[in-house]
């Protein structure tokens, strides 16, 4: 029975998406958050479960990336569809946010067959890509000229979808191990995250995501120094 556990969590990782898509469709963006954090918190352990019980299957991978389509497709696509939507009053423009939910899928079938992505990723990952864009609604209702400008959205559009399919080198959160030195840029990504939502909650998202490709970068930067001495 053990096999089937890493593949409930899956299945619960597409059950709140699917949850979270209404819930967006219905302008309740608080719920959709909700669900789109339950979303992440099944699609991380997913893959540690099936791991540590030592049950990784083909079917698993293939499941996984179904629910992410969903979950980490989809729903950001819905959410710049609405967003889209109150602020151009157009009939097909809104349609354009569901670009993301392309590229998304292309994104996750690129991971599928892409064997240097087993302790990195190629490309802005699913789950980062549409939790910057769950912190849109929230941003825009402090400032909503950030936000609600059609060009501002129609540029993020094109700007993530190509970020997600682009060959940028981004690290995994997943640790080998705990030593400080192999994962410095890590926990120092980590904890200037948690100040971050701590002090700017769904404002911090988009720093978050900008301090994640500058850590990233710097951490490949050290590996490279690490390999050639």
């Amino acid at each position: 029975m053990k096999k089937h556990i890493p593949n409930t969590l899956t299945c619960f990782n597409l059950f709140s998406g699917c949850v979270g898509i209404l819930f967006v469709l219905k302008g309740e963006f608080l719920l959709a958050f909700y669900c789109v954090l339950a979303s992440g918190v099944f699609d991380f352990f997913d893959g540690m479960v099936a791991r540590l019980l030592h049950v990784k299957s083909d079917i698993g991978r293939e499941l996984d990336s179904l629910a992410d389509v969903i979950s980490f497709g989809f729903l950001p696509g819905a959410v710049l569809y609405k967003l889209l939507e109150v602020s151009t009053g157009h009939i097909y423009l809104p349609y354009l946010g569901f670009v993301v939910t392309a590229f998304s899928a292309l994104r996750l079938a690129k991971f599928n067959i892409d064997e240097r992505q087993t302790s990195e990723f190629i490309g802005l990952n699913t789950p980062m890509n549409t939790f910057f864009i769950m912190s849109l609604p929230f941003i825009g209702v402090t400032y909503p000229t950030w936000v609600y400008q059609p060009w501002v959205l129609l540029t993020i559009v094109a700007v993530v979808s190509f970020l997600l399919v682009s060959e940028i080198r981004l690290f995994s959160m997943k640790l080998s191990s705990l030593e400080w030195s192999e994962n410095k840029f890590k926990y120092i990504f980590l904890f200037i995250s948690i100040v971050l939502l701590c002090t700017l909650r769904f404002l911090a998202l988009p720093f978050i995501l900008l301090t994640y490709f500058i850590f990233s970068q710097l951490h490949f930067i050290l590996q490279k120094r690490q390999d050639k001495s």
